[in-house]
């Protein structure tokens, strides 16, 4: 009987090998929030302690593929951790939730989603977004302009503030988008919405525009335990797939797949 692939994945992953006892998480900056609720409800099942090390994807790739030690890689995309699969340095990969692009604007920028195009390219806007191939936030919404037919015009005037590997860091105990806009580097910058959310916490004045449906970009974001890992680095990811993992992720705005469906 041939298994459905989710099923198949989580049998492969309940059987990874026990070689070491600290537990480490490697994960995209914008799963901080959800996955640091996670992983303290994963503590207090199991009793077994996680660090946590959360940046731009792509970075965090090149720092597990430059030797530097995650046993599991929550990913905002798929390609990277299918990147280290190929590479033969874990597996296999599972997409455990989607999230999806929307704008962030400051107060006095007058927006909607029906205007939200031209207001970025307005030459007076300053339009914000992390860095492709650093950050996948960026390299989604390069492939929003690509949706368009201004695409080379959008890109060009692209700042990219965040994500890279020499971007400046918000200061400490701030959301970093919430603080590009307070601190005036942008009018407009495209992020996620999840983290347009917490950012509008943050700083109560900004608004949040939905991207219209013709230039919807969604992001799947893609997990992986890596070869050599513990067996409770398998678990960890069990928790994060299971009901009460992706609970967690779907109160923070995530589409959560694994949750149950109601009849």
């Amino acid at each position: 009987m041939r298994l459905p692939p989710l099923l198949a994945a989580l049998l492969a992953l309940s059987t990874t090998p026990a070689m070491a006892d600290d537990l480490t998480l490697f994960a995209a900056g914008s799963l901080k929030a959800a996955l640091t609720d996670v992983v303290a409800g994963y503590g207090e099942a199991t009793g077994t302690a996680v660090a946590t090390r959360f940046g731009p994807s792509g970075l965090m790739r090149e720092r597990i593929e430059s030797g530097e030690t995650a046993h599991v890689f929550a990913s905002a995309n798929m390609r990277h951790p299918m990147t280290l699969e190929a590479a033969g340095k874990g597996g296999p990969v599972v997409l455990f939730a989607r999230n999806r692009l929307c704008a962030l604007a400051r107060p006095e920028v007058t927006v909607t989603s029906e205007t939200l195009l031209d207001v970025m390219l307005d030459p007076g806007t300053r339009l914000g977004t992390s860095t492709p191939k650093a950050d996948p936030s960026g390299d989604y919404a390069f492939e929003l302009f690509g949706l368009t037919d201004r695409a080379e015009a959008l890109a060009a005037k692209a700042l990219q503030l965040t994500g890279g590997p020499d971007s400046p860091p918000a200061p400490e105990g701030r959301n970093t988008y919430g603080w590009v806009l307070d601190s005036d580097q942008a009018d407009v910058f495209l992020t996620y919405c999840t983290n347009a959310v917490l950012a509008r916490k943050e700083v109560p004045g900004l608004q949040i525009v939905q991207i219209p449906e013709a230039l919807s970009v969604g992001a799947d974001y893609g997990l992986i335990v890596m070869d050599d890992a513990p067996e409770a680095a398998a678990e960890l990811a069990l928790y994060i797939l299971s009901p009460a993992g992706q609970a967690v992720l779907a109160e923070y705005g995530f589409v959560a797949g694994g949750l149950p469906q109601p009849d």
